[in-house]
């Protein structure tokens, strides 16, 4: 089997997605791929995907390469980070057997998972779920002891802008079905009109939905430049010593920001951030909140978000699965229910009016004179 496409090379997963095209083959460097990066390459309908590194873990079963291969997608796995560098975006490649050929040369080389050699994998894997859990939580604990700041109110909180003070905070990251989520929440965003907190690409999201942020917050290695420049304001997250990886980006782009330091994921600062500016709730799209979503995502723990929810949990909603509570599947059969409810009103205003009476009369009477009655 031969597979022919424009390559589109990333090493960050997550932004690639945002430059693919239907048809393409996506090249990517992502080692254990997650769930989240395998249904996001899945929507991009690429033909196949190359990974530089291995998409299977050695410890924990993650699933983004049943996603994949479930989609039908070819999942050519760790073919070396050479490849990350011979082939170049825009190139014409071809995927022939096992083999990356560019150039009528061969890039590259590596195994095609299939949907048994998975399954398989998965299963030998399910047995180290209980030391998993058990590390996992040592490790939260552990950590959670130097991150007491986050609920002690040592943590500095940067000054904005925007107001939150006794207001509804709608915040948004990239999580698990996170746009579906969005979706099925707008007439509360129409009604209400929370401020907006985009997490990195979770403010694509709401632009993408027709809704400006008033607040982008994280690493702001994800979200799009356009929307950077949407008028939100900044804030970057920084490390205990103040360096931020983010922050050159944005001044880069001639944007300000401002920097929240602080341990844990951006989306804890942001739930904190809402919480001391006095927001009166805090409602959450595709959040990560689980043991699962940390081990598919390569974490040791999750001490930050553990903090935080014990500081905010009270006016805390969590909108994540919102979409799958209830689908309306409406039949065939109800929907001529509808109509005939609809249309008998109508007959009976008709029957009521004279000229429509009269009409009905000598279609009758035109009736029985054809009969001979």
């Amino acid at each position: 089997m031969v597979i022919r496409g424009t390559a589109r090379v990333g090493g960050i997963t997550k932004a690639l997605v945002k430059r693919l095209n239907p048809g393409d083959i996506a090249i990517i460097d992502h080692r254990e791929l997650d769930d989240l990066a395998a249904h996001n390459l899945a929507e991009a309908r690429v033909k196949a995907v190359i990974n530089a590194s291995p998409s299977m873990s050695d410890s924990y079963p993650n699933g983004g390469p049943l996603i994949l291969v479930s989609s039908g997608i070819l999942l050519l796995d760790n073919v070396g980070r050479d490849i990350m560098v011979n082939i170049l975006d825009g190139d014409i490649i071809e995927i022939s057997g096992e083999q990356v050929v560019c150039r009528n040369r061969v890039a590259a080389s590596g195994s095609i998972l299939g949907i048994e050699q998975i399954n398989n994998k998965i299963e030998s894997l399910k047995g180290n779920m209980h030391s998993l859990i058990h590390d996992f939580v040592c490790n939260t604990l552990e950590h959670a002891r130097n991150e007491m700041e986050l609920v002690s109110g040592v943590c500095k909180i940067p000054d904005i802008k925007t107001s939150m003070a006794g207001k509804h905070v709608l915040i948004v990251i990239r999580g698990r079905d996170f746009r579906n989520d969005l979706k099925a929440i707008r007439h509360y965003i129409d009604e209400v009109k929370p401020v907006l907190l985009g997490v990195d690409g979770g403010a694509d999201a709401l632009r993408e939905l027709g809704y400006s942020p008033d607040i982008i917050i994280g690493d702001m290695d994800s979200v799009g430049d356009d929307t950077l420049f949407c008028g939100a304001e900044l804030i970057s997250h920084a490390y205990r010593d103040g360096k931020s990886p983010g922050l050159d980006r944005v001044k880069s782009l001639g944007l300000e920001s401002k920097l929240f330091s602080a341990p844990g994921t951006s989306e804890d600062i942001a739930m904190l951030l809402a919480h001391e500016k006095g927001a009166e709730l805090i409602v959450l799209v595709g959040s990560h909140s689980n043991i699962f979503d940390f081990l598919d995502k390569g974490r040791k723990g999750m001490a930050s978000t553990f903090l935080v929810r014990l500081r905010v949990g009270y006016k805390l909603v969590d909108a994540r699965g919102v979409s799958k509570l209830y689908k309306s599947r409406v039949k065939a059969r109800q929907l001529a229910q509808i109509a005939l409810a609809a249309l008998i009103p109508a007959i009976m205003v008709m029957l009521l009016s004279p000229p429509v009476r009269e009409i009905i009369r000598l279609l009758y009477l035109q009736f029985r004179f054809y009969l001979g009655i």
